[in-house]
């Protein structure tokens, strides 16, 4: 957590608000990508109470409380083992011989709407860290997240019972249970499936909606801790004057939002399900970064009294 005077004017330059065409997916790009306010959603939300002693004697300071999302990961979900629409990141997750092919069951033809699909899912550390305390520094104290840049938190080649079996998740009760853990309600016509089993099958005719379904699921598991999965936690724990996101919870935008990167870079962010489905990839391939929102304020004292929110 630190404090930037002003945003350079090289990260001004890469400002996405405008941009619509399809690009190819590179580092640079991504770290640029955070300059969007829409998913910064920067807010004072608060006071802290601190106790600050010397030898003289205690007093009480404060400090304003902040609430903003921060950039945690890039999530990647995939039809073709070993292609990760990251270029500069595929050498983390290549084909094994386990975990060979990918994509539909079907030929894909417009009368098929019954498509059974897999995805891979990757999910990395945002490389954008530094970039974001440049841009949203200018607007006044700042929170860290969780991610570590460029540090792999789920290779779903290396996961390979859970991811392509279903083992063990295939029988709890989310996964044979309907309307437990959905993306979407069949009450409002946007159900796009289940979050469990966790795996990368899903039943989808639309494979946008396929592949965020995919990524959802990959950010439910790194976002536990003890799932039954081969992966890191992407979890940060809390500290005086600071308030980690939770869990991610599908349609919660208070838990976390995606910034679609590929195929086509938005400057805003979205909740799955939402109204208009993305744009379709050619080879089957998407990426996210998920924004999770953190809370802080400027230490100005030893202990920690208290905060006050506004609302």
């Amino acid at each position: 957590m630190k404090r930037s005077a002003r945003l350079r004017p090289l990260l001004l330059a890469g400002t996405l608000a405008s941009t619509t065409a399809a690009l190819a997916l590179d580092t640079p790009t991504i770290v640029a990508s955070v300059a969007s306010p829409d998913c910064l959603q920067y807010r004072v939300v608060g006071i802290c109470y601190w106790l600050y002693c010397t030898l003289g004697g205690c007093s009480v300071r404060t400090s304003l409380k902040v609430r903003h999302y921060v950039p945690d990961a890039v999530v990647a979900s995939y039809s073709n083992t070993g292609e990760n629409p990251w270029h500069a990141l595929r050498a983390l997750s290549p084909t094994t011989s386990m975990a060979r092919s990918g994509g539909a069951g079907t030929s894909a033809d417009a009368h098929e709407n019954n498509l059974a699909l897999f995805k891979n899912a990757d999910v990395i550390g945002h490389p954008g860290a530094a970039a974001l305390g440049q841009y949203a520094g200018q607007f006044g104290y700042t929170c860290g997240g969780a991610g570590t840049p460029f540090k792999p938190y789920l290779l779903s080649t290396l996961d390979t019972l859970a991811w392509r079996y279903g083992v063990p998740e295939r029988a709890y009760p989310e996964a044979v249970s309907p309307g437990l853990r959905e993306i979407g309600t069949r009450a409002q016509a946007n159900l796009w499936s289940t979050v469990y089993p966790r795996t990368g099958f899903v039943h989808q005719a639309d494979d946008y909606k396929g592949a965020a379904v995919i990524a959802q699921r990959a950010g439910d598991i790194v976002t536990r801790e003890g799932q039954p999965h081969v992966y890191q936690p992407l979890r940060a724990q809390p500290q005086p004057g600071y308030w980690p996101a939770g869990p991610l919870k599908e349609g919660d935008a208070q838990t976390g939002r995606w910034q679609p990167l590929a195929p086509r870079l938005s400057s805003t962010c979205v909740v799955f399900p939402h109204d208009q489905a993305g744009p379709q990839a050619m080879q089957g391939d998407y990426a996210w970064a998920l924004w999770r929102p953190y809370a802080c304020c400027e230490r100005q004292g030893q202990v920690l009294l208290g905060s006050q929110d506004f609302l």
